[in-house]
């Protein structure tokens, strides 16, 4: 089995309460933890998150944001922000997700492959030298990180398949638009868009 798991951002300032939330990312935070907790052993060969991890993102924090390549400050590098959200954060802190990824210290970087973990190995490398060939991405937002994580895990030669019973969007046209992103690249869907 080569199948991997990418937990995308699942952040408090994502989440209700924070400085850019996402309506439903709690509940996406408790869902993504029962799915860590029922695939034990089983559905992934490994789990991976990734973090937003801002220390000078330059022109992506704005006062006036368009709220597409600019935002209201978040995720700031040592803040409570940027903390894995509660309702997930005990998969992490209890061993269950084998590495994190942190992306976006100097940049926009909407990408989990363009981050790194403590050593410095992207993403991309961590899961080759593990011999993952599929990948599964979910969590925080489908029409922006979850969205731009699966389309470069395709360009980075893995299958990728993005489960919306666990991600939230942001609104539903640019999800729309998100979803026929994925079918033109051949990431496949499973699941359904959540109620907004």
């Amino acid at each position: 089995m080569s199948r991997s798991l990418i937990v995308v951002d699942v952040q408090k300032d994502f989440c209700e309460g924070g400085s850019v939330p996402v309506a439903g990312g709690a509940r996406i935070a408790t869902a993504i933890a029962e799915l860590i907790e029922r695939s034990a052993g089983g559905d992934y060969q490994y789990i991976v998150a990734t973090r937003d991890h801002h220390i000078d993102p330059g022109s992506h924090f704005s006062d006036t944001p368009d709220f597409k390549d600019s935002f209201p400050v978040h995720c700031v590098a040592g803040g409570e922000g940027s903390e894995f959200h509660p309702n997930f954060a005990p998969a992490v802190t209890g061993g269950k997700v084998d590495a994190v990824f942190f992306k976006g210290a100097h940049s926009a970087s909407k990408s989990g492959f363009e981050g790194a973990d403590e050593q410095g190995t992207s993403l991309a490398d961590w899961l080759r030298t593990r011999g993952v060939e599929d990948v599964d991405v979910v969590g925080i937002a489908t029409d922006h990180c979850v969205r731009a994580t699966a389309l470069d895990a395709v360009k980075a030669g893995f299958r990728a398949r993005v489960c919306l019973d666990y991600a939230v969007g942001v609104a539903p046209h640019t999800t729309a638009a998100a979803l026929d992103d994925f079918q033109q690249a051949g990431v496949t869907v499973t699941g359904a868009v959540p109620a907004q």
